[in-house]
């Protein structure tokens, strides 16, 4: 395993090769080869490179996602934010009002700049609508209580934003399309910022 060369950092096995070179010595070297076995299986389909993005695996090791997985889960950030806020106007208290509008201008903003920047043979991966999870995540919030609706809707927007800071810093340092990566690089404070108000709402909860 340790002697693989297979061209380009993103593909599966090199990102599972990478946590076993992590894991050597550790206890659960053996999961990680399991791992190991059950990505080469994806890595002759079309969606191979996108498995580590998918669970995970990218963000743990810091590695840059494919420009399509960047463009698609970018924009369904986006998407959810807005949702999410405009729920939030309804159920949630000054505070929570307050930072839901700033959701609402800002993510239409970077909506709006990462639609007129990506290339002409990838629009199609700008998804058209929500998918399961960020329904779900929606459902959540409808089905909230007024007066609990902040224990669901504050730690999810920690973790929704710790997800798009971690995205967007990745593709800055290493995304394969000049333009989205110096975008990303540029919109990523505004992020780190959601982040930080975000973790204020959650700790003032408590």
């Amino acid at each position: 395993m340790r002697s693989m060369i297979v061209e380009g950092w993103n593909h599966p096995i090199v990102i599972v090769t990478i946590a076993i070179r992590r894991l050597e010595g550790a206890s659960n070297v053996k999961t990680a080869i399991l791992a190991a076995a059950l990505v080469t299986a994806f890595a002759t389909s079309a969606s191979a490179q996108s498995v580590g993005e998918k669970s995970g695996v990218n963000s743990t090791l810091g590695i840059a996602p494919k420009t399509e997985d960047f463009i698609k889960e970018a924009a369904m950030s986006d998407m959810t934010e807005i949702e999410a806020a405009k729920i939030a106007q309804q159920k949630g208290d000054a505070d929570e009002k307050k930072f839901a509008e700033m959701m609402i201008a800002d993510h239409t903003k970077t909506s709006t700049e990462l639609k007129s920047m990506v290339p002409a043979n990838m629009k199609s991966d700008i998804p058209a609508a929500l998918d399961d999870s960020s329904q779900k995540k929606l459902a959540k919030l409808r089905d909230a209580k007024p007066d609990g609706f902040a224990a669901t809707y504050d730690p999810m927007q920690v973790s929704a934003h710790k997800d798009a800071v971690s995205l967007f810093e990745r593709y800055a340092k290493g995304g394969d399309n000049n333009a989205l990566k110096d975008w990303a690089g540029k919109t990523l404070p505004t992020l780190q910022h959601h982040l930080e108000m975000a973790q204020a709402l959650d700790k003032n909860r408590k």
